[in-house]
């Protein structure tokens, strides 16, 4: 099949450049940004019949007109306490001008004015969600305006709150997107210069991925508008570093792969012939393992990973697309100008040529494959101890880098109020009869006497009686482990005993929201790791066309990503973001299957010349193992572009998948896989028998080492 696409493709390459242009051109006119189906927002991508979600559903319900979303302006003086002035000051700033979309700025100073007089807030409410761009656009405004009202007069004015850290997050990660994206191309050229020594061969990558990005894009932002949803607005930089490495590491494969056919002596067409006869099956099962890996995303409960995993398995399937077609196109009409200004010429040599250090090291495996095994994975165990440490972390504001305003804004308010006052939690309660004043005093009385709960707020009742609304500040911070197992256990089942008889409570707020979400990833992760990984194993079998060694590669691979994810919760020990677990499996099992699949099919491919295996698993360390190096090279280095993006998020990723590339491509890849080809030997692709093909008598068993 892939023979037969090859020819297709090298027979007509202008078409289908032109092709891939003109409909990218036409999808990248026609869609919508991909900002238009995005949303910062977490807690947004709840089940509709989450608690929270409910909550909101009634308080929209009974209370029409009341504050979606808050933010609160907190208001110091450095240094010092607030004076009677200093506190009339904050006064005047709850008759700021009003943005559109803010339906009030609330100041009591009986309340709003902190014990010790270090710190004075204000709450302001808005009629839309945080994410929405009225909303956005009245933060900026209520911001620039708090800000003049103080100038001059030595106090420190800052927002924060959920709107404040919706804007803050979506400013933080537009500017990431960008620094990660500069980096990632400067990176990749780099490096593709370093490996090719061809300015052409750099570039080839980053105008194929490029495009296969505006494709995907505009695909996702399409599929979006007409499907009705949303995706997180982490997706643009995932996107980024996701499509460039994984588009580069296919392009890679072709171009080692072509030039290997240029030098054993093939004319250019016929060298692209081959080296995509050879190496599509490879792209092909590569891509789908990520493909299925993303699409488990389906499952979760979690609207941000069901909606993640299509969108990034779009992309992935936009670049396999490219990978079959496009590419073989343009190195067709260049030819050996792909790697000008070298071309590589016929080495005279019977065999493939193979690179010395790589050819030393195949031998070394092939030799003491069961050395390599043990010290493999005594080095995956002692990273993979780190497990035990890992401590999620659900906090939006811990994810904002340290100098914005949100997270400096919520440091302030701490000085004179209980960090609940960031986010009240309100309970909702619903009775068949109006309620009478001495219930709901009694009502919330119970809820105030909660160990955990600061102080309630006064409470607001529908127009019927019969619903009421108790916010509720907690002790802790709103985003915390203490507060969401209270707002999960003893608060909800305090404020059901509390309630009448036949009334309904329900509990609402951000701290709800977020437990719900915490509840709803430990379901998603119990599900998606093992439907993950039999898919994994289902393709590998289907390409390989056994049942052993599939699961050997799925085995290392988990233990790849054990690994990992036990050095990052060392690291990051308190801070570790909560999606970081089930991101890094879908990365790292996924793109590290990549690696796998290279190497095993070599491996496959000389036992089938007639090696035996364990100088089988030597040829393949010394003619894969530069495609899987300087792949997972580029692919780290595009992840590690992560690390300088100041978003705590995405430097947890960063650091993350880099070091999970690193272990599954240089240790599980191509060390830990052939060692088990070679202890295995043929047992691995029972019930399959690889027998020799005509290849082996053209094909002496020796590796011939040069460049």
């Amino acid at each position: 099949m892939f023979a037969a696409l090859a020819r297709a493709v090298t027979r007509r390459p202008w078409l289908v450049i032109v092709s891939w242009l003109v409909v990218a051109a036409a999808l990248v006119l026609a869609a919508p940004g991909i900002g238009s189906v995005s949303n910062p927002d977490q807690a947004a991508f709840l089940p509709s019949g989450s608690e929270s979600a409910r909550a909101a559903a009634l308080a929209a319900r009974e209370f029409p007109g009341s504050t979606q979303d808050t933010a609160v302006i907190v208001v110091s003086r450095p240094g010092g306490n607030l004076s009677e002035a200093d506190v009339a000051a904050v006064g005047r700033l709850a008759d700021l001008p009003r943005a559109e979309g803010v339906t009030g700025i609330t100041f009591d100073p009986a309340r709003d004015v902190a014990a010790n007089r270090r710190v004075a807030i204000l709450v302001v409410g808005f009629a839309g969600p945080a994410e929405r761009a009225d909303t956005q656009s009245a933060v900026a405004a209520l911001r620039r305006s708090a800000a003049a009202a103080v100038a001059g007069t030595g106090l420190s004015v800052g927002m924060t709150g959920q709107a404040a850290v919706a804007a803050d997050t979506r400013t933080s990660f537009n500017r990431a997107t960008v620094i990660v994206t500069v980096a990632t191309l400067a990176l990749i050229v780099a490096l593709l210069l370093l490996i090719f020594r061809s300015p052409v061969a750099a570039l080839l990558p980053l105008l194929t991925v490029g495009l296969v990005y505006a494709v995907t894009t505009a695909l996702i932002a399409c599929a979006g508008r007409l499907l009705g949803f949303q995706v997180g607005q982490e997706l643009p930089t995932m996107l980024t570093v996701v499509l460039f490495g994984i588009g580069t590491d296919y392009v890679l494969f072709l171009l080692f792969r072509y030039r290997e056919r240029l030098r054993a002596g093939d004319g250019p067409t016929e060298a692209v012939v081959t080296a995509l006869s050879r190496v599509g099956e490879v792209i092909a099962s590569a891509a789908l393992a990520v493909i299925a890996a993303f699409a488990a995303l389906i499952l979760a409960r979690l609207g941000f990973f069901r909606t993640l995993g299509p969108a990034l398995a779009i992309g992935v399937g936009v670049t396999l697309l490219a990978a079959l077609t496009l590419v073989p196109a343009v190195v067709t009409v260049l030819g050996r100008w792909t790697f000008w200004p070298s071309r590589p010429r016929a080495s005279g040599a019977a065999a493939p040529v193979a690179e010395p250090r790589f050819a030393v090291l195949g031998r070394a495996v092939g030799r003491r494959p069961a050395a390599v095994l043990a010290g493999g994975l005594v080095l995956l165990a002692a990273l993979g101890a780190g497990l035990g440490s890992v401590r999620p972390s659900y906090d939006p504001v811990g994810q904002l880098p340290a100098g914005t305003e949100a997270s400096r804004a919520f440091r302030e308010l701490q000085v004179g109020f209980p960090a609940g006052a960031l986010n009240p939690t309100t309970v909702y309660l619903r009775t068949a009869a109006p309620l009478a004043a001495t219930q709901l005093d009694q009502f919330t009385a119970r809820l105030a006497a909660v160990p955990g709960v600061a102080s309630p707020l006064p409470p607001v009742v529908s127009a019927d009686g019969r619903t009421a609304g108790v916010p509720l500040v907690l002790s802790g911070a709103p985003y915390s482990t203490a507060a969401l197992n209270l707002v999960d256990g003893p608060l909800r089942d305090a404020a059901r005993a509390a309630a009448p008889a036949g009334s309904t409570v329900l509990l609402g707020g951000q701290t709800m929201a977020y437990a719900e979400i915490r509840n709803a990833t430990h379901r998603d992760l119990a599900v998606i790791f093992p439907v993950a990984a039999a898919l994994f194993a289902l393709i590998l079998a289907g390409l390989l066309r056994a049942l052993l060694a599939p699961v050997q590669l799925v085995v290392l691979v988990i233990a790849g990503f054990a690994a990992t994810l036990g050095a990052t919760a060392w690291l990051f020990t308190s801070s570790l973001a909560f999606s970081i677990p089930i991101v890094l499996y879908l990365f790292v099992t996924a793109i590290g299957t990549d690696y796998n699949i290279l190497i095993t099919a070599r491996l496959r491919e000389e036992i089938r010349d007639g090696r035996r295996p364990r100088e089988a698993a030597a040829l393949a360390v010394a003619h894969a193992g530069p495609s899987v190096a300087a792949a997972a090279a580029i692919l780290a280095g595009t992840f590690a572009a992560l690390l300088i993006s100041g978003v705590p998020f995405f430097v947890q990723i960063g650091f993350a998948v880099t070091l999970g590339i690193a272990l599954v491509a240089y240790v599980v890849s191509i060390l830990l896989v052939p060692a088990c080809g070679a202890l295995t030997g043929s047992a691995a692709w029972w019930p399959a028998r690889p027998r020799p093909t005509m290849a082996a008598d053209m094909n002496p068993p020796r590796v011939v080492a040069g460049r």
